[in-house]
């Protein structure tokens, strides 16, 4: 959409709150923003000069565009970040969270089971999470069996099952891990408060457990049972380790969210700190991409909203490292210059660093990993066709026509096993008449090392010309003619069997056809060859290549291109002028007019021998006529007319 298109529709965009998508011409949703003011918003991108290259694309193929109005800017945050998630337009921030995250399920039945699944199902359970990690999920359950007396039996614990005794207390029971539901020792409300504290529990809320504990512990002194209270007092002993294990910040600290952000050009990190009563309870780092130049604050304010949807949080405090605008009713934002959230707030923040250099590390080491088995696969190619340097450097030649007509060459050059397109070369030949590969190749070849030798630049290791031993030899003759033989290996490869050919041997050499040798020469042979034949449909299509019709005046590119369709080629053309039939054949295709301009040309330039008793038009008896200059065939074509 350009700025004089959305000038026409701008009157009719609100001055209001709301979000607005912008859609292609195949109706794709490629981007959804909110505004305070749409109409300001919207006309921004069409009123300033842009420094990057997608929010140009983005204008570019924008051909609707569709708002939303709401009541207010919250509820257009809220809102283009349910989009955002649901739709994933590709010009929006792309937060690279597609994993699916463990819960812990309090199932919706009688004796709830506590378990880890990564399915929510709408059937009434209460799901708690998500978690970041299935090991550290597995050993919170672990501290809770330890902790909480829950049953872990699939049994279908009814009050008309329970009743009628159907069941039986297990080991659990025995190893006290279970107060047995199952045989109705332990009611419905006790097993309710057991769910109180589990939850308490995994929000970090250890100070009622623990204070529940403590009284549990006094009466059971009171009746004298030590046993008992001795078991207590080790849980209570077992909350407090863990929880001096866990808070890193003054229980002071309450519910906070601490977010972080790092951001290198186009990449960011954020990392979540889900703080409950001064422990840590969840952690989490997402990998965000802008897309169109956003802002280390757009991209958190995005993130933040994303993120706490995800782990339904509902802490009514946000620590982050500089100032945001965030929307959220009752939600505080802090900016910590000291104290416990300063500390949380540098503890995300190395969180943060350290994903991005793991990040770095890992495309390292894949980038490590990828050349040395690139270096493996040319030494095979060394090993193979027994070179005396490893190929680093191999360029590769090949012809192209079009039905034989108009003669071009392309060379690719790989570097290291992959294509260095900066010397990729295309060659328009200059000195071979007519359809001659040999002699295309030679002046080629011929022509790319004598620059290389001139300019003194390394040659290649290797060299593949793209065609049989013909080809070869030429190619051969143009590197003796420099003087450079022995200096480079050439091999030819032949288009269908894929046999390499050296020059001066009888036999081919044929490598395994899944050998990485062979991959890699026909990966380069591939390449040439698309490399050849789009520069060939560029020069196409571009009417570069001229033929003799386009010569005559008055006959273009699309005439002469039916003609040649429908005759195949120039000589075909000129043989049914020289029987006479030009005006009749041609004359269908391209009409009478300039059947006659093409006929008069070749006239003109005496190009034709006609014969009197081959065409009608010529005067005079007997011999063969020429037409020339000094002739005017005008006359006799004029008497001609169907």
């Amino acid at each position: 959409m350009t700025a004089a298109e959305f000038q026409r529709i701008a009157s009719t965009i609100p001055a209001q709150p709301g979000i607005y998508k912008y859609f292609d011409a195949r109706n794709e949703l490629l981007y959804v923003g909110k505004a305070k003011h749409l109409r300001k918003r919207i006309s921004s991108y069409f009123a300033k000069t842009f420094t990057s290259y997608k929010t140009h694309e983005l204008v570019q193929r924008t051909a609707r565009i569709e708002f939303t109005i709401v009541n207010s800017e919250q509820d257009a945050f809220l809102l283009e970040n349910s989009l955002i998630k649901q739709f994933q337009p590709r010009f929006n921030i792309n937060l690279k969270d597609d994993k699916s995250y463990p819960f812990i399920v309090i199932k919706n039945e009688p004796f709830p089971r506590v378990f880890l699944t990564r399915r929510r199902t709408d059937d009434g359970s209460e799901y708690l999470g998500p978690y970041t990690s299935v090991k550290k999920v597995r050993e919170l359950l672990q501290f809770i069996r330890q902790t909480i007396q829950l049953r872990t039996c699939s049994l279908h614990l009814s009050e008309k099952n329970i009743r009628k005794g159907r069941f039986k207390v297990c080991l659990e029971y025995h190893l006290g891990n279970c107060k047995g539901p199952c045989e109705g020792l332990q009611s419905d409300n006790d097993y309710k408060e057991g769910l109180v504290q589990l939850k308490n529990l995994l929000r970090g809320n250890l100070a009622p457990v623990i204070r529940h504990f403590k009284e549990e512990m006094k009466v059971y002194v009171q009746q004298l049972a030590f046993e008992k209270a001795d078991a207590v007092k080790k849980k209570i002993e077992f909350l407090e380790n863990y929880q001096s294990r866990s808070v890193v910040a003054n229980t002071r600290t309450g519910n906070t969210d601490v977010f972080t952000i790092l951001k290198e050009k186009d990449v960011a990190s954020i990392n979540y700190l889900m703080v409950r009563n001064g422990a840590i309870i969840q952690t989490h780092t997402s990998r965000a991409e802008a897309q169109l130049d956003e802002t280390a604050e757009e991209i958190l304010l995005y993130a933040i909203a994303r993120i706490r949807a995800d782990f339904n949080s509902d802490a009514s405090e946000i620590a982050v490292p500089f100032a945001l605008d965030y929307p959220g009713q009752g939600i505080k934002v802090t900016v910590p210059k000291g104290g416990d959230r300063k500390k949380l707030l540098d503890l995300s923040l190395k969180n943060a660093a350290y994903f991005i250099e793991e990040l770095k590390n890992k495309a390292r080491l894949q980038l490590g990993a990828a050349k040395k088995d690139k270096i493996k696969v040319l030494e095979q190619v060394q090993d193979d066709l027994q070179l005396q340097e490893l190929p680093v450097h191999i360029e590769c030649f090949d012809n192209s026509n079009f039905q034989g007509s108009y003669p071009v060459s392309a060379m690719v050059c790989f570097k290291n096993g992959e294509p260095s397109k900066k010397d990729y070369r295309h060659f328009n030949v200059k000195t071979v008449e007519g359809i001659n590969d040999f002699a295309t190749m030679k002046e080629v070849v011929y022509r790319r090392y004598k620059r290389l030798k001139e300019e003194q630049e390394p040659l290649p290791q290797l060299v593949i010309i793209d065609g049989g031993k013909g080809q070869l030899s030429a190619a051969m003759e143009a590197l003796t003619k420099l003087g450079l033989q022995g200096h480079t290996t050439l091999v030819g490869l032949a288009k269908n069997e894929e046999d390499l050919f050296f020059s001066g041997d009888k036999e081919s050499l044929k490598l395994p056809y899944n050998s990485s040798s062979l991959k890699l020469i026909r990966r380069i042979r591939d390449e040439v060859h698309r490399f050849g034949i789009t520069f060939h449909r560029q020069k196409r299509s571009k009417g570069t290549f001229k033929n003799g019709l386009e010569e005559i005046k008055g006959i273009g590119q699309t005439t002469a291109a039916l003609l040649l369709k429908e005759f195949r080629s120039l000589k075909n053309i000129k043989e049914i002028i020289r029987q006479g039939k030009g005006e009749i054949e041609i004359g269908k295709v391209i009409g009478i007019t300039k059947a006659r301009i093409i006929i008069r040309y070749f006239a003109e330039k005496n190009s034709l021998q006609l014969s009197e008793s081959e065409n009608p038009l010529l005067e005079g008896r007997g011999g063969v006529k020429k037409w020339g200059p000094d002739r005017n065939p005008a006359p006799f074509l004029k008497s001609n007319i169907l």
